[in-house]
């Protein structure tokens, strides 16, 4: 994209055309046009298809005029609205000076761009000259004055800092030559396994952003001075491991699982040796079920979710916890046990005479799909049917979902 390019994006007449036609089919603009307005209709095509995604994910700007967007990959690769907010917080609640943060991955520039609203002064490292041209151009079109640009490689730019930084933030690509999907923190550029000693000597704290899918405790050991790891869901959904490096850190890292809905947020922290050494009782399905968000289930809060709430687990293997009594107040889904139900479809038929219901499997010897088929069920419905192994063996429930 050249700067003529980006200019013409910007400006009124092809912002008017991009929002009148919000709507329209991106690709059926390419096929009908060459040109549109005197520029190829594919950098439209692309601003179109990048404002929609924005709707949801980046509604700051999918209400701006004048934003440009880049192409869908770098646009999937980049932070939501909610997790850059949800950065913010936790640097507000670790009380790390707010003078001066470098974003060493600043790409598309959400990161960035809401640093700037709480750091006096923000840089933005990015080696894509496209990639840092249209996130200078967006962020000064939001008026954000204190954001310093600099087109080059994180090792490159570290090498020569002559500034004092209170953090470093650090997103390393997780797609490597040939587009290929990466996660191990070794595999993923630039490589903050050879970079932290350095960054940990230049500033007091470094925040590395990794893939949900990294384990925890593997890289607890590859990193240094690990202080804290959030696990951040939002509504519901794993997206994106926190890891809080502190200058001269010793001892475990608090392990943070926050689980962002719209309405509110659900925390539970705690520490991993504590996890090994707990003792949690079991038992049978009772009158409530419990099954913890995506967040403390990539947090392995196995038994102290369990303990916190004074719950039953299932089983070692089952991570479905019980009680007599409702605690409402559990960071997860909540279920009503209704009724046993055996594994045939003649009882399925005497249960959900419509033949449609929500299939939950957590350690049961058929997957959801196998076991629907199984008892000629289908998908739908308000009911829900809990498959899972507990102290007797595997088990059915019928159940209503209260939360």
């Amino acid at each position: 994209m050249t700067k003529d390019h980006l200019s013409r994006l910007a400006s009124k007449e092809i912002q008017d055309f991009i929002f009148s036609h919000e709507a329209e089919d991106d690709r059926s603009l390419v096929l009908k046009h060459d040109r549109i307005l005197g520029i190829p209709s594919i950098l439209i095509a692309q601003q179109i298809a990048g404002r929609r995604k924005a709707k949801q994910k980046l509604p700051s700007f999918y209400n701006q005029r004048g934003i440009v967007y880049p192409p869908g990959i770098n646009l999937e690769q980049s932070s939501s609205e909610r997790a850059a907010l949800l950065k913010n917080s936790l640097i507000r609640s670790n009380n790390i000076p707010l003078q001066c943060i470098v974003d060493l991955t600043g790409g598309f520039g959400i990161d960035t761009y809401f640093f700037s609203k709480q750091f006096e002064t923000v840089v933005h490292v990015e080696p894509n000259i496209d990639l840092s041209c249209i996130a200078a151009h967006n962020h000064l079109s939001c008026g954000r004055n204190n954001i310093k640009h600099l087109t080059t490689t994180a090792e490159a730019f570290t090498k020569g800092i002559q500034f004092p930084v209170d953090l470093f933030y650090v997103d390393p690509s997780r797609r490597i030559s040939g587009n290929k999907k990466v996660f191990l923190l070794k595999d993923c550029e630039p490589d903050i396994l050879a970079m932290q000693k350095q960054l940990l000597s230049m500033a007091s704290f470094v925040l590395i952003k990794t893939s949900p899918l990294l384990d925890i405790q593997q890289a607890i050991k590859e990193l240094s001075s690990v202080a804290a790891i959030y696990v951040v869901a939002i509504d519901g959904e794993c997206k994106e491991l926190l890891f809080l490096l502190k200058q001269n850190f010793e001892g475990d890292p608090v392990i943070i699982a926050i689980n962002q809905l719209k309405e509110r947020e659900e925390t539970f922290s705690f520490y991993a040796v504590n996890e090994k050494t707990a003792s949690i009782q079991y038992a049978n399905a009772e009158s409530f079920l419990y099954e913890p968000n995506a967040a403390i289930l990539k947090a392995g809060a196995f038994k102290g979710v369990g303990i916190r709430y004074g719950l039953q687990k299932l089983h070692p293997h089952t991570h479905l916890y019980t009680s007599l009594k409702l605690i409402d107040d559990f960071p997860g889904r909540i279920f009503k046990v209704k009724s046993p139900m055996k594994s045939n479809p003649k009882d399925a038929t005497k249960f959900f005479s419509d033949k449609r219901v929500n299939i939950i499997t957590r350690n049961y010897p058929l997957r959801a799909e196998a076991l629907k088929k199984k008892l000629k069920l289908n998908d739908g419905g308000y009911q829900y049917l809990i498959a899972a192994t507990q102290q007797t063996g595997p088990a059915l429930y019928i159940a209503d979902r209260l939360k």
